[in-house]
């Protein structure tokens, strides 16, 4: 991966991990990357903060 992740591969990655139900260690390798970003859009930052949310409330499974 190039260290930057386009918005339409952040919406997928959502959409996989909220289908599943389970975020794996690549995926949260891929939301580093886009952390790490200097500048995120506002719809990048309302999906980390959707996933972020629901791992806090339980919904999304944390595997290794």
């Amino acid at each position: 991966m190039s260290g930057y992740m386009p918005q339409v591969a952040l919406e997928e990655l959502y959409g996989q991990i909220m289908f599943s139900n389970v975020m794996t260690l690549a995926d949260r390798q891929q939301l580093k990357t886009v952390l790490l970003k200097e500048c995120l859009s506002e719809d990048e930052m309302a999906i980390v903060d959707r996933l972020l949310y629901n791992v806090r409330r339980g919904w999304l499974q944390l595997a290794e």
